[in-house]
């Protein structure tokens, strides 16, 4: 031993200082590994929850991105295609209440005065009016042009009124197969060139054959307008009487504002496209690619094209609407959905590129990296200061440094593995990461805590806006449900409807195409002897048509209670409607008073469908009435009545045109003579069967064709 001031060498003071020593290294040694080690676990855990809660907002986020982007891509698609396709629609019901009416002034020409038409005006362009213009050689002062022209100047009026309520109309006619051509439209100067009235080759012009060779209703292609060069079509439709032709109706329908509706579509994220019945891409924002418009027959049939995928979804989009699906086209990765135009035999499709579609889960989660780096490197800075002060307190207060730094690492530990643990009860149903006052440590858990609420908060109203809009879709689902019980509620529906009456048998059926139509039928008891029978179709679909179909309903049942006369029930209704029919809706009726017991019907129809009658031992036929107008087409309208029998044993047949026009997917019509076989395949059925009958016809022939119209029929 050696003693030096004294502290003795090699001594048990020696031993005891060498001891404390070692035991404040090994402390110091053991505390700082421990702080080193706990902080690597901190991050590790940072890292891992990080990842966890990375997973499972990815996982919500795409799920419900890709579950709203189909759901609204899809329901888009449909509702532009059907706004398209109410514009034909009306077109088409315009041209037909032209031609109804050109029929019926030929056929009452005794009624009706002349009224002048004069040669287009220069000096009075921007002033709607009508205009005569010919074929070269015509000549005006026969007596027979003279009076055919003064005759349909009588349409003048219906003419104004469908130019001035149509946006889209350029123009009314009628032509005839003298070569005579009275138009209404603003622009006279049109008709002169070099100061020379312009000659129209009436009877070659495309439609005017089309509609001829048509029989009905004909759409033209996309054309330049003759007089003003705009592009446009032609709805026209020829008019008989007695089997002749009189004459050829339409109107020419502009398409500049479809256009520059589709062209404007390029603004969003994607784009709007219609093709034609060939498959070729009419309208279009896309200047290159196979997206990009052609007229004129110079367009691509997308139906045939190379990429199978592509060809195959517009063969759909044809015919039925689509989900959303994915192709491949142009060197991108397209998601597009389709629904047809039907009055057309278009189809209208959206475009969106896929990355556009997931650029809002994108941004999510780039938000998401962006807001865990920063909360990294504050955790980092906040380490690295933490670690600097275990240090001065271990050299400072060596033993009280020890149990420090063990209650600061359990202080550590114990809020991450809450925040891990929590992180990972995540889920779809469960998405709430909530600020608790076990995470407010004031360091950098508490930073990260925060961050994992603040972005929790976020999710949450994310989704909660996405379940608010899915509830409104399902809130519209639902009325639009109810607005179908009620409106089937409001037609007789118990059969037999009269269990106590052996003397008849009676059965109806009406199916809408859409969630609610405009077909109705009605029967009742005006007395004990005499049974009112309705068959009515009310112009257009949807929720207005349904509307439009309670009311007229209502105004039919209340004024035949009133009057046994079908005449004058139609006439009044007809005023009632007209008085406040701003919206220029109309219903065609046909309406009987059955006597009972002697099966004398007395009837009246406006604009309706012939009724079918079956003899007692006989087959069904067609009982050719006399047509009166629409109720609601025009005021002052007067009806006829007239008279059948419906003997013992026999049956009468009532129906829409939703039966005769059912068409399957070759675009046939199902016909006259196709429900005529139908009936007299069993022509002694009861009334259900009948109906039966009739339904499984119609089913057979239109196949997996979407229905277009209201679907309605009555037997008695």
């Amino acid at each position: 031993m050696k003693k030096i001031r004294n502290f003795v060498f090699g001594g048990l003071q020696q031993k005891i200082f060498n001891l404390v020593l070692f035991s404040i290294l090994l402390i110091m040694i053991i505390v700082t590994a421990a702080s080193f080690y706990e902080t690597a676990s901190t991050r590790d855990v940072l890292n891992e929850a990080a990842e966890e809660q990375k997973t499972a907002i990815s996982g919500i986020a795409s799920q419900v991105m890709d579950q709203t982007a189909q759901e609204t891509l899809t329901h888009n698609t449909e509702l532009e295609s059907y706004i398209v396709d109410t514009l034909f629609t009306d077109i088409k019901g315009e041209v037909m209440t032209l031609a109804n009416y050109a029929a019926s002034l030929y056929t009452h020409a005794d009624r009706y005065g002349a009224r002048p038409v004069a040669f287009p005006d220069p000096s009075r362009d921007g002033t709607l009016q009508l205009q005569l213009v010919t074929e070269e050689g015509v000549d005006i002062e026969d007596p027979a042009v003279a009076a055919e022209i003064g005759l349909f100047g009588n349409m003048e009026d219906m003419m104004y009124g469908i130019y001035q309520s149509k946006a889209s109309v350029g123009s009314c006619f009628i032509a005839f197969p003298d070569g005579v051509f009275l138009i209404a439209d603003e622009l006279p100067s049109v008709k002169y060139k070099d100061g020379a009235r312009v000659y129209m080759p009436v009877t070659d012009r495309f439609w005017y054959k089309g509609a001829i060779a048509e029989g009905s209703v004909y759409f033209s292609d996309l054309q330049k307008d003759m007089f003003t060069d705009r592009t446009g079509i032609v709805c026209a439709a020829p008019v008989y009487a007695d089997g002749e032709l009189v004459a050829v109706v339409g109107t020419d329908v502009f398409l500049d504002v479809l256009k520059a509706a589709v062209d404007d579509t390029a603004k969003n994220a994607g784009f709007v496209c219609i093709i034609d019945e060939n498959g070729r891409v009419i309208f279009s924002p896309q200047k290159e690619g196979v997206f990009a418009p052609g007229l004129g027959g110079d367009g691509q049939d997308l139906r045939t094209l190379e990429n199978e995928a592509l060809a195959s979804f517009i063969k759909e989009a044809m015919t039925a609407k689509t989900q959303m699906q994915v192709i491949a086209a142009d060197g991108r990765v397209y998601c597009v959905a389709g629904a047809p135009i039907g009055a057309m035999g278009w189809c209208l499709v959206t475009v969106v590129e896929e990355a556009i579609l997931h650029q809002p889960a994108d941004a999510l989660l780039e938000s998401y990296d962006s807001i865990l780096r920063q909360a990294s490197d504050k955790a980092a800075l906040k380490s690295s200061r933490s670690n600097r002060t275990v240090l001065i307190l271990l050299i400072a207060a060596m033993f009280l440094a020890l149990a420090a730094a063990l209650t600061l690492a359990k202080k550590i530990v114990a809020p991450l593995e809450g925040i891990t643990k929590r992180i990972g009860a995540l889920n779809g149903s469960d998405p709430a990461f909530v600020m608790d006052d076990a995470y407010r440590t004031g360091d950098e858990i508490e930073v990260l805590a925060e961050s994992f609420a603040s972005l929790s908060s976020k999710t949450r109203r994310y989704i909660s806006h996405i379940t608010e809009i899915t509830a409104e879709k399902e809130r519209i689902g639902t009325e639009l449900a109810l607005a179908q019980k009620i409106q089937a509620d409001m037609l007789p529906n118990i059969f037999p409807p009269f269990p106590e009456r052996k003397d008849l048998d009676i059965y109806a059926y009406m199916k809408p195409a859409k969630e609610v139509g405009g077909d109705f039928y009605d029967f009742f008891l005006v007395d004990e002897d005499h049974l009112a029978l309705v068959m009515a179709d009310v112009s257009g679909k949807g929720i207005p048509a349904a509307l439009f179909m309670m009311m007229s309903k209502i105004l039919l049942n209340t004024n035949t209670m009133l009057s046994t006369s079908p005449r004058e029930v139609l006439e009044k209704v007809n005023e009632q409607i007209c008085r406040n029919n701003e919206e220029e809706m109309f219903v065609t009726v046909w309406l009987s008073i059955l006597t009972i017991s002697t099966g004398r019907i007395v009837a009246a129809n406006a604009g309706h469908e012939y009724p079918i009658l079956r003899r007692a031992d006989g087959k069904f036929e067609v009982f050719k009435d006399k047509h009166g107008f629409v109720v609601g087409g025009m005021e002052g309208t007067r009806y006829r009545e007239y008279e059948m029998t419906l003997d013992k044993g026999g049956t009468l047949f009532l129906y829409t045109d939703g039966v005769a026009e059912a068409t399957n997917e070759n675009n046939e019509l199902f016909g006259m003579d196709r429900m005529l076989e139908a009936l007299n395949n069993d022509p002694d059925a009861d009334a259900y069967h009948v109906l039966v009958n009739m339904n499984n016809a119609v089913k057979d022939f239109v196949g997996e064709a979407p229905q277009f119209d209201d679907l309605t029929m009555l037997a008695i």
